[in-house]
């Protein structure tokens, strides 16, 4: 287990209950850390701490000042934040460096995309995106599919979005429609997908279809490597046997999200990953861990964010001749959300370390996942409270990061969904 905090106020809490003498300590000490990265000790190496202090230098310098007008304009995030982030090794992170990537393992991920999320959630997801696909190809793609892809995920020169969901399937992905049938060049896609993330600006689509019409689960669906021309917000979907648009959001903007719809979109042999028919929805689940552990990551992130934004309007607003984080409803609300920030944080962690040692960590992973969605948003939210009327306009950033939290508990995984995955687990413990 890692210290939890230098100072014992956040230790002092969690042993004698939420005092409120200790919670007003609390809130003072936020008061005088302000500015730091973290609330505690991580326990992270000297290389860790290294990459985490670039990574919150970049957000505060080239994200926090621009993220909410994107948001308000539902921008993409430009493409000069994207070669920036490439230049910096993000989309590499943890490609081996055979592969040119760095080499670094899930603990580094999840540093850095709680970083970037900490700016903008849109950016922090920037990383996970090629982090996802590239496991996929690493643990399910054949040699040839490694050499070709791996590097150009590493250095951003493709751009990877996952088209896995359906209208009528989100969390059953073995009920899925959409169908691979067999051509003499191929395959031939035809079916209906939403919630497609930065879909129209990617390059590849990692697509699961069903190769075998005679199955109705996950027995039948293949995994497909589909290259497609980058579109624009004029022309999204370029290719032909493919067309798709844009769905308005409340927030996790900076890549937009889409419909899809193939109708004969032609891919060659070489595109199904591992080259063997009917091992996609297997390949998906090697990347379940992954991908919940970089999502609490990213919900760290944005808790971290509201947290400073509630801090910040706390020590400025004054009522009554003082600064509203001297009540002790304010400080209340400050002090048990640093301390559960914290929580969540070291379970993110743990979890991660846990894949990096080549452990089973769907437990872990589905809990840190669980666990630090709803502290992002109870965050979020309690950090709105502290901006009274303020927090309601538009014009106020935690306006976003509410709408950013709220994600968190449906995507990668639904909270319904995740609890059951820890009740099984635990029966099976």
């Amino acid at each position: 287990a890692q210290v939890l905090r230098a100072d014992p106020a956040i230790s002092q809490l969690i042993a004698q209950g939420g005092a409120p003498l200790l919670r007003a300590r609390i809130a003072a000490h936020l008061q005088e850390d302000h500015g730091r990265p973290t609330l505690e000790d991580c326990g992270l190496d000297d290389v860790l701490d290294s990459i985490r202090g670039q990574f919150h230098a970049f957000a505060d310098k080239d994200v926090i000042p621009f993220a909410h007008d994107w948001h308000l304009r539902d921008e993409l995030i430009p493409m000069a934040v994207i070669d920036k982030l490439a230049a910096l090794g993000v989309f590499g992170l943890t490609i081996p460096e055979e592969f040119g990537g760095a080499g670094l393992g899930k603990i580094a991920m999840c540093v850095v995309s709680e970083e970037l999320s900490r700016g903008y959630i849109g950016v922090g997801s920037l990383g996970t995106r090629s982090e996802i696909a590239a496991e996929l190809i690493l643990t399910g793609g054949t040699p040839a599919q490694k050499a070709h892809y791996l590097p150009k995920l590493a250095d951003a020169s493709i751009l990877p979005t996952a088209v896995f969901t359906e209208p009528n399937t989100g969390s059953d992905l073995g009920a899925l429609r959409t169908k691979a049938a067999r051509t003499d060049m191929g395959y031939a896609i035809t079916g209906a997908k939403t919630w497609i993330t930065h879909a129209a600006r990617s390059d590849l689509m990692t697509v699961l279809a069903r190769t075998d019409a005679a199955t109705d689960d996950f027995r039948g669906l293949s995994m497909f490597l589909a290259e497609k021309p980058r579109g624009s917000d004029q022309n999204p979907f370029p290719a032909p046997g493919i067309r798709g648009g844009e769905i308005a959001v409340l927030g996790y903007r900076g890549m937009k999200e889409y419909e899809l719809a193939f109708d004969d979109f032609a891919v060659p042999a070489s595109a199904l990953l591992g080259g063997v028919e009917g091992q996609g929805f297997r390949q998906l689940m090697a990347t379940f861990e992954s991908a919940r552990i970089q999502t609490a990551a990213r919900a760290v992130g944005v808790a971290q964010s509201a947290l400073e934004l509630g801090l910040r309007y706390a020590s400025d607003r004054r009522q009554f001749g003082q600064a509203i984080i001297h009540f002790p409803r304010v400080a209340d609300k400050l002090a048990l959300a640093a301390a559960e920030l914290v929580a969540a944080r070291q379970l993110t962690y743990f979890a991660a370390r846990a894949k990096d040692s080549g452990k089973r960590c769907d437990l872990e992973a589905g809990m840190a996942k669980l666990l630090a969605a709803r502290i992002a948003w109870s965050t979020a939210d309690n950090a709105l409270q502290i901006h009274g009327g303020n927090g309601f306009a538009l014009e106020y950033p935690i306006s976003r990061v509410l709408c950013d939290a709220r994600i968190l508990n449906i995507f990668e995984g639904a909270g319904e969904i995740q609890a059951q995955v820890i009740a099984r687990r635990l029966l099976e413990d």
